[in-house]
């Protein structure tokens, strides 16, 4: 009967803002789902940040951005030379043989298209040799330097871009893999949330690090942000120094662990677990950094992950990340009956009913 009512209230209190009626705060992927409303000034700041707006642009967009500022650039100046020539009087005269008191500006532009086709060919150095300024005109000279200076800007500009957006970390970061499932399992003991992440290029990073935030709306509708501690087996360093082959990030559940109690069937609010690793690329010394998030449905009591490593033939070490997101279900481990300070709890994840735990100054235990 106490059981049925815990239920229920769990099922009246589901907080808002991390229900699987609405987007999680953080994507598998690492992409944020927060929706700015009613921000002042936003028009403004983007155009501030127009280098910015370019570099998280999606190629498709970028490629239509630069390919409009081309033709916009060449229908400008088309315009320009189209009015020299009509008000200096070139448009209705027969450009083989002008009046002898006539100085025509740009030779053949008879029309806006010829007038186009200059604008063109002058921004793309061709030289066709059919259309030309006059040495004789300073209007043409002047508009055909100010027509190079700024199409040379323009093409500096974009050519900077795409090199830029080729080469920003950001590239290589979407070669860093997390577990889909966070696991609960015991570790010489001690239970312990896991998850992996892999390296799935062949070129290793460096100074890699792990921190993690977890997110519990407050009955007031503000979010809570707790740290929590990974650490990588044996390794009491803050970063990893070489990340080629996948590692496995251990949490320890003790009872001081925010985890812990949200864990216990009695609590009343989701949570997200959102995790970030930062690593050096060895090759260019840039940082590149990759985001994920876990769920209390993709955390799995007593499961453990698959094995990666094997052998082949000749004795090499071999990564199977086919059994990457695979997890194994295990036996609940057996506990150290001297544990001190222990408090009953029931503990339940994803609707999946464990037997009765223990809290203690160690951690969780059966």
């Amino acid at each position: 009967m106490t059981t049925d009512m815990i239920e229920s209230n769990n099922t009246k209190s589901s907080a808002p803002l991390l229900t699987q009626r609405y987007l999680r705060l953080v994507t598998k992927d690492g992409h944020s789902t927060f929706q700015m409303a009613g921000a002042q000034g936003r028009g403004v700041a983007y155009l501030r940040d127009a280098w910015g707006i370019l570099m998280d642009m999606r190629w498709r967009w970028m490629m239509l951005v630069f390919s409009a500022s081309f033709v916009i650039h060449w229908l400008v100046f088309a315009v320009l030379w189209y009015l020299l020539a009509e008000m200096n009087g070139d448009l209705e005269l027969d450009h083989n043989a002008p009046p002898d008191n006539h100085t025509i500006c740009v030779k053949y532009i008879t029309s806006f298209t010829a007038a186009f086709s200059f604008s063109l060919e002058t921004q793309l150095t061709i030289g066709y040799g059919t259309m030309f300024p006059s040495g004789d005109c300073p209007s043409a000279i002047a508009l055909l330097a100010i027509q190079m200076v700024l199409g040379l800007m323009l093409e500096a500009f974009i050519t900077g871009a795409f090199v830029a957006k080729i080469a920003r970390p950001k590239n290589r970061a979407l070669s860093i893999r997390f577990s889909r499932s966070a696991v609960v399992t015991h570790t010489e003991g001690k239970p312990h949330l896991m998850f992996q992440v892999a390296n799935t290029r062949s070129s290793p990073l460096t100074s890699v690090q792990i921190s993690a935030i977890l997110y519990q709306e407050q009955e007031s509708g503000q979010l809570r942000q707790t740290s929590i501690d990974f650490h990588l087996d044996s390794i009491t360093a803050d970063q990893c120094p070489f990340f080629i082959f996948p590692l496995t990030y251990y949490h320890s559940m003790t009872a001081s662990s925010p985890l812990a109690a949200l864990l216990q069937r009695e609590a009343p609010h989701h949570f997200e677990l959102v995790v970030f690793l930062s690593a050096v690329q060895e090759g260019t010394g840039e940082t590149c950094q990759r985001r994920t998030s876990y769920l209390p449905s993709e955390i799995l009591l007593y499961h453990r992950f698959a094995s990666l490593l094997a052998r082949n033939a000749k004795g090499e070490y071999q990564i199977k990340m086919e059994n990457f997101d695979k997890t194994i279900p295990e036996l609940p481990a057996a506990a150290d009956s001297k544990s001190p300070k222990r408090t009953d709890k029931e503990i339940r994840i994803n609707g999946q009913h464990a037997d009765s735990f223990q809290l203690s100054d160690t951690g969780l235990t059966e």
